[in-house]
């Protein structure tokens, strides 16, 4: 499930992007530039694709404690990155307004040329953070869904085409609303996870190892158990260390998000 969300709010955001300059530019009767979009659409999803290749080759070559703080890592580094996006797009009154004015600096100074480099880093910056996201999910669960993943990109994709259509039904605010949620507790149980992998290769005290163990109850390793351990960081019996930093990380980011929505209501006001 957390591959569908993952790669539906990726996708959304880079279809999002394209979408805005498909319609600047027709509005603007700039058509010819178009060719340029396609061509930064090309170069970004080829990176993309380039650069989880060579990551999954990098995280191929680690074995035993590296591989445990390699993963521990990059579960920490997904979880920040997670946070700082939703907390970043909280106080985003205009996104349309901004990637406009991106569109216009790139067309003044070096006309197609910009406007290809500002797709390209669009999509590539898309695919880095999906490919992150998605190892550190692999990193949580042992595997990943490749069918929850493409119906996801499908998703982002479609919904995002479907903006640059005009649909007026869509409600955008309430689908970053819900996944961010949902992101930001995914983004919770990685911290925590990163944790424990830090805790299994020594380099973070326990304290006190099973600060309780209801896995008679919920079993981790099973279906309802694992389907929350991959969502939430559900864990059945987690140590002192990580019971702390899931309740410490999610109410920081609770924290967060609200002050920036409440600045946000302020400058609105």
């Amino acid at each position: 499930m957390e591959e569908f969300i993952i790669t539906f709010r990726e996708s959304l955001e880079a279809a999002l992007v394209v979408g805005i300059i498909f319609s600047y530019l027709k509005k603007t009767e700039k058509i010819e530039f178009k060719k340029f979009v396609y061509i930064g659409m090309f170069l970004g999803t080829l990176g993309s694709i380039m650069g989880a290749v060579a990551f999954r080759l990098l995280v191929g070559g680690f074995s035993g404690i590296s591989e445990m703080i390699f993963e521990g890592t990059t579960m920490v580094l997904g979880a920040i990155l997670i946070v700082y996006l939703i907390v970043w797009m909280a106080d985003k009154k205009d996104t349309t307004k901004a990637i406009k004015q991106q569109v216009e600096s790139a067309l003044s100074s070096s006309r197609g040329f910009g406007l290809m480099l500002l797709v390209f880093v669009s999509i590539l910056r898309e695919g880095v953070e999906t490919t992150l996201f998605l190892n550190a999910t692999l990193s949580n669960q042992g595997s990943i869904s490749l069918l929850f993943a493409a119906v996801g990109i499908l998703g982002g994709l479609g919904v995002g085409y479907g903006v640059y259509l005009g649909l007026k039904g869509m409600n955008l605010r309430y689908l970053f609303s819900v996944s961010s949620a949902l992101l930001m507790l995914f983004a919770t149980g990685l911290f925590a996870r990163g944790i424990h992998e830090f805790q299994e290769a020594g380099i973070v005290p326990t304290f006190v190892e099973h600060i309780w163990d209801v896995n008679y109850l919920v079993d981790e390793n099973g279906f309802l158990g694992g389907f929350m351990k991959s969502l939430f960081g559900y864990n059945g019996n987690p140590s002192l260390v990580e019971v702390l930093v899931y309740i410490g990380s999610l109410l920081a980011m609770i924290a967060l998000y609200n002050k920036k929505r409440v600045n946000l209501r302020m400058v609105k006001n």
